[in-house]
C-alpha cells in the first residue's frame, strides 16, 4: 500500500513513512493510493470476533508489511489492554432503533484514546527498530492532547509537546495534559484559539530546517494512522447491529472532520452505511458547507462542547481530494483560497458531497436540553459533544427501520460544569483519576508566535 498527498506534489510513501511523517512536504495530507475492499463475506465473518481481532483484519490491508502479523497483533493487544470495558467500544440502546457508541472507555475518557493508544505502540516499535528518535508536536482542542500525552509518556523514542489554546479547554482536559510528570511530555498553553494552535503546527511542518533539526512528527488527526485506527469501530458497531445484511447510519459530532472521515473510509471499504450525518455545534462551518456549498471561516465562538470549537477542519481536505477526483492541484488551490478566508465548492463536488453526507447543528441551549432529556428518558449522562450527536441524530433520523448510531465521544466527567448546569448531576471521575485535582501541574505559557514556539521546543527536547 502506497500513500499519496492530497496536494499531489509530495513523494509516495509507505504506511510507516506516512505515519512517522504526518504532514506531507507539500502541505497536504496523506491518503491511500487506493481504497482496500472487504466483501460481504469478509464483513459478515467479523461477527463474534473481539475488537482486537477486528482491528487486525480491518487495518492490515493499509499497513502492508510495516509490522509482521504477530507483532501487529501484539501492538493491538497492548493498545487496548487499558480500556475499562471488555467490548472496548460498547453499544448502548437509547431508543427503539437508536444507539450510542461509547468511545470513552480508554485511559483519558475520550474517543482519541482509541487511536492514540495504538499509535503510541506503533511509533515506539517502528522507531526502536530503526534506532531513531522523533519530536511529536500536536495541537489540541482538548482531547487529542491528553490522549497523546497518555499514550507516549515515558516512551524512549519520542518527545511530545502539546499546544492547547489557553483558557479554552475544560479544567479536566487541561489537568490531564499538565499533571503527568514524565520528562518526555510537555504541555504548552498558547495564546489564541485551536485554529491558531493548528496553524502554528502546520507552520512548523512547513519550516524544513526546523522540521529536520528536531525530527518533527505529528499525531493530530492529520496523521493517517489516527484516521485508520478510528475506522475499526464503525465496523464493529455496524456488524453488531446486523451488517452487512442490513445498513446502518451514523451521526458523528465533529469539528476537525477526522472521526467522520473514518466512517467515510469504512464505507469506501464496503461497509453498508446508509447515512453519514455531520453534527456540529455553533461553530458550524461543516454544516454551512453542506447546506450552502460555501466553506468560509467566520471565527470561533467558545462553547460548552470545546473540542468542536474549530473553523479549519483539517481532514476535510482528505474528502475534497476524492470530491475533486483526486486532482492535487485543485485541492491545493482550494486550500490557498481557504487561507484567504474560504472557497466555494464546484457544483460537481457539492453534488458528490450531498450524496455521501447529511448534517445538522446544535445550539448551546439545545445541547443542554438534550443532556437533561437523556437523563430523564434513559438515565444516560452525556457529555456536551455526545449530546450534540444525539440531538442531530434524532432530527436526521431517516428510515426508522435503519439503526442510527450516535457517537458518544467523551465521558461526561470531562465536562462536569456544563453537565451539572444542564441536568443537576455532577459526574464523578473514575477511580484512576479521582485525585486529578490534587496533582501538581506543569505547563508553559507561550505567545502565538512561530519563532517563540520553535525556540521553546528546542529548549524542551534538549537533553
Amino acid at each position: 500500500m502506497k500513500y499519496i498527498s492530497t496536494r499531489g506534489q509530495a513523494p509516495e510513501l509507505t504506511f510507516e513513512q506516512a505515519m512517522l511523517t504526518g504532514l506531507a512536504v507539500d502541505g497536504g495530507l496523506y491518503v491511500p493510493a487506493t481504497w482496500p475492499q472487504l466483501d460481504k463475506g469478509q464483513i459478515a465473518a467479523l461477527a463474534g470476533k473481539t475488537y482486537e481481532e477486528t482491528a487486525f483484519i480491518v487495518m492490515k490491508p493499509f499497513i502492508g508489511d510495516t509490522f509482521p502479523d504477530d507483532e501487529f497483533r501484539a501492538i493491538i493487544a497492548r493498545a487496548y489492554a487499558g480500556f475499562d470495558h471488555v467490548a472496548r467500544v460498547p453499544l448502548v440502546q437509547i431508543g427503539a432503533n437508536d444507539f450510542l457508541l461509547e468511545l470513552h472507555h480508554g485511559p483519558t475518557l475520550a474517543f482519541k484514546d482509541v487511536a492514540m493508544q495504538l499509535i503510541g505502540q506503533m511509533f515506539e516499535a517502528a522507531l526502536k527498530r530503526a534506532g531513531k528518535r522523533v519530536t511529536i508536536v500536536g495541537a489540541t482542542s482538548g482531547d487529542t492532547g491528553s490522549a497523546a500525552i497518555e499514550a507516549f509518556k515515558g516512551l524512549d523514542a519520542v518527545d511530545v509537546i502539546i499546544l492547547y489554546p489557553h483558557g479554552r479547554v475544560s479544567e479536566v482536559q487541561r489537568r490531564q495534559m499538565t499533571t503527568p510528570d514524565e520528562s518526555n511530555v510537555h504541555a504548552v498553553a498558547m495564546d489564541g484559539d485551536f485554529d491558531d494552535c493548528q496553524a502554528r503546527l502546520k507552520d512548523m511542518f512547513n519550516d524544513s530546517d526546523f522540521r529536520e533539526a528536531v525530527k518533527l512528527a505529528g499525531v493530530n488527526s492529520i496523521n493517517w494512522a489516527r484516521v485508520l485506527a478510528q475506522v475499526v469501530y464503525y465496523f464493529t458497531s455496524a456488524v453488531a447491529l446486523g451488517a452487512p445484511h442490513r445498513k446502518v447510519s451514523f451521526t458523528v459530532p465533529t469539528g476537525n472532520f477526522g472521526d467522520i472521515f473514518a466512517a467515510y473510509v469504512a464505507k469506501r471499504m464496503g461497509l453498508p452505511i446508509d447515512r453519514l450525518v455531520i453534527a456540529t455545534n455553533q461553530n458550524d462551518i461543516l454544516h454551512r458547507t453542506l447546506t450552502s456549498g460555501q466553506h468560509t471561516k467566520q471565527g470561533v465562538t467558545p462553547s460548552i462542547s470545546p473540542s468542536m470549537d474549530i473553523q479549519v477542519s483539517s481532514n476535510f481536505e482528505r474528502l475534497l481530494f476524492d470530491l475533486y477526483h483526486r486532482e492535487g492541484a485543485a485541492v491545493a488551490q482550494l486550500m490557498a483560497e481557504l487561507g484567504q478566508g474560504g472557497f466555494s465548492l464546484s457544483q460537481g463536488a457539492r453534488d458528490a458531497l450531498a450524496l455521501e453526507f447529511d448534517s445538522g447543528k446544535c445550539s448551546e441551549a439545545e445541547t443542554s436540553a438534550t443532556i437533561k432529556r437523556m437523563v430523564k428518558q434513559t438515565g444516560q449522562v452525556l457529555c456536551p459533544h455526545s449530546a450534540v450527536a444525539v440531538k442531530v441524530a434524532q432530527e436526521q433520523r431517516g428510515n426508522p427501520a435503519t439503526p442510527m448510531i450516535a457517537l458518544a465521544t467523551a465521558h461526561a466527567a470531562k465536562f462536569p460544569d456544563a453537565v451539572e448546569a444542564a441536568c443537576g448531576i455532577r459526574p464523578d471521575l473514575p477511580a484512576h483519576m479521582a485525585d486529578l485535582f490534587e496533582r501538581p501541574e506543569r505547563v508553559t505559557r507561550c505567545t502565538n508566535d512561530l519563532s517563540a514556539l520553535e525556540s521553546l521546543i528546542h529548549e524542551k527536547i534538549a537533553r
